[in-house]
């Protein structure tokens, strides 16, 4: 199961440059439900995702890259490129994605929780914008198929 918030962030007020990261690439063979492949680092990954905004059934699996290449190849619409900043805040780690093209200047950050009462009780840090939770419109696999309803 996974619970989690996201956030727009329009202006950051420190350095990513002392933060860990992970650079990722993924692709969605399908998006409802979402069937995802992900490359993270030197790491493959195929997701199941259920439906739901805040809580929905994730389940990871990993691959080789032999079969993420294959899988690729099938992929529908637009292969997201990232950066995935790591910034600990509290009992939490904030998940920052800054977007390469064609979504270059998107950021979002989002943070996962154990369970809905915890993610229902947080309060953002002050840097961040607004709460996207509950909008279609930031998950990865819309903006995979370049579907965004507003302006990004």
């Amino acid at each position: 199961m996974e619970i989690e918030r996201k956030y727009l962030i329009k202006n950051l007020p420190f350095s990513l440059n002392e933060y860990s990261f992970h650079k990722i690439e993924q692709a969605y063979l399908n998006t409802d439900p979402v069937i995802r492949i992900r490359k993270q680092d030197d790491d493959y990954i195929f997701t199941y995702k259920g439906r739901g905004l805040m809580v929905r059934e994730e389940y990871n699996l990993p691959l080789n890259e032999q079969a993420y290449c294959h899988l690729r190849e099938k992929a529908d619409g637009i292969i997201l490129s990232k950066t995935r900043y790591l910034i600990p805040f509290k009992t939490y780690t904030i998940e920052l994605d800054v977007f390469d093209a064609p979504y270059e200047g998107l950021i979002l950050a989002e943070v996962e929780f154990p369970d809905e009462s915890s993610a229902n009780s947080f309060t953002a840090p002050d840097w961040f914008g607004e709460d996207v939770t509950f909008s279609k419109i930031y998950h990865n696999s819309t903006l995979s198929a370049g579907k965004t309803q507003e302006p990004i």
